[in-house]
């Protein structure tokens, strides 16, 4: 963990950017893949599926025998937890719903708009050193609630072809019956194209690694959309001395624990809160199962000492996946707040809450992108189209006013399409 004590704002500029990790090119393999999938469907994903991940699979498609099964496998005591989140995360993402709202903007002219579910959406879940059941909830409910006619999820196996029972049980929970035993490029390029077992979807949704992240920047090239850009995960804690530093730590190695590249940043404006942060890190890393891990992380962490009227620039610029407030002027900081994917407030509110349990999305803009997008919501599910309906004399009293637009224009077909309307109401009337 590297300390840096008011730097000033070319130092700071320098700090706040991501470290550099080392990224293969992995353009050549992920359109290789993509193609060989298009053209031999469910044999090159099973093809793939051996090679990369060494499980030969006779089908791809988890059958209802294997969910009822791993629905066993789950303890009593995580099925209340998944069933107590999911009923967080449904409540908050319920509240999302848009009422439709009709407009009459002009005398007999009304306007409105609807919330559509995309038809078909596909959900990539991790499930390697990391299983991520929860982002099944994170994705599969709001999915659901948008009432999107076909949810796809593709989720890779361990060495015997097996899903993680947590996952399954997961989908079964929130009512996804299409779970499929893919991994990697494969499981993106199989939802992008489609083969004999694995519906093309129109968006595709999680999280993953490099591979899985090239491979979606990939299908959006073959005109898929996805959720948003990924990059490695994130957190800021800005913690001033009413804060308690073993609090601090625990959410800092709560990020570095999810792989090598994640992001760790400390910000306060009291300087010996540095050094007693940084000793309940080593303190509270020695006991921790994935500490080599979590260490690897660390080495890219930063512990930075600014003046309290910095800070809000600070977290501006640097645009947090995560951001973890624990100061005595935390209303000062909300009010200034532009730049963030999710927001923890006050000394009982780690960023494991919202991972899991506290209702909101988990699935949120890494690497800057909290600039310009926001995390996963009903929102990312859905297509807002929009509607019109003007009556006869609504279209007598605008009508001109779009013939004379039209003219202006020079789009004579756009200005007859109203003329021709106006003489006939015109000839009615007489």
């Amino acid at each position: 963990m590297k300390k840096i004590i008011n730097p000033d704002d070319k130092e700071l500029k320098i700090v706040l950017q991501r470290p550099q990790l080392e990224q293969k090119d992995l353009s050549y393999t992920v359109s290789t893949i993509f193609n060989r999938i298009e053209k031999e469907g469910d044999k090159a994903v099973k093809e793939y599926a051996l090679k990369f991940d060494g499980v030969t699979l006779d089908s791809l498609l988890v059958t209802t025998k294997e969910v009822n099964q791993a629905k066993e496998q789950v303890s009593h005591e995580l099925k209340s937890a998944i069933l107590r989140a999911a009923e967080n995360i449904t409540a908050f993402h319920e509240a999302q719903k848009e009422p439709v709202k009709k407009v009459e903007t002009f005398p007999g002219v009304f306007c409105w708009r609807k919330s559509v579910g995309i038809d078909k959406v596909g959900l990539y879940i991790p499930g390697g050193t990391a299983p991520l059941f929860s982002t099944v909830l994170m994705l599969g409910i709001p999915a659901k609630i948008a009432k999107c006619k076909e949810v796809v999820l593709c989720t890779p196996t361990n060495s015997n072809g097996e899903v993680n029972p947590a996952i399954l049980y997961a989908a079964d929970l929130v009512g996804i019956t299409n779970i499929f035993k893919i991994g990697g490029i494969q499981a993106i390029a199989a939802m992008t194209l489609g083969t004999e077992s694995v519906p093309a979807v129109y968006k595709i949704f999680g999280p993953g690694n490099q591979y899985v992240t090239a491979a979606k920047q990939y299908a959006q090239q073959l005109g898929k959309a996805i959720d948003m850009p990924a990059g490695p995960s994130e957190v800021m804690v800005v913690a001033d001395n009413s804060a308690t530093p073993k609090f601090i730590a625990a959410d800092l190695l709560s990020q570095a624990e999810h792989g090598v590249d994640s992001q760790v940043v400390f910000v306060t404006n009291e300087e010996q809160m540095l050094d007693q942060v940084a000793f309940e890190v080593e303190k509270q890393l020695s006991v921790l199962p994935r500490k080599d891990l979590a260490a690897q992380s660390l080495e890219y962490a930063k512990l930075i000492c600014v003046g309290e009227n910095k800070i809000l620039e600070l977290i501006n610029e640097y645009a947090p996946e995560h951001l973890i407030l624990n100061t005595t002027f935390n209303d000062m900081l909300l009010e200034g707040i532009t730049n963030a994917g999710s927001v923890f407030i006050g000394e009982y509110t780690p960023e494991s809450l919202g991972d899991y349990a506290s209702g909101t999305n988990h699935t949120l803009p890494t690497n800057g992108f909290a600039k310009m997008y926001s995390g996963v919501s009903l929102d990312s599910f859905v297509k807002k189209i929009t509607y019109q309906s003007a009556s006869a004399e609504g279209l007598q009293k605008l009508g001109p006013v779009v013939e004379v637009m039209a003219r202006a224009e020079q789009l004579d077909a756009h200005k007859n399409a109203v003329s021709i309307r106006l003489n006939a109401l015109g000839n009615e009337k007489n």
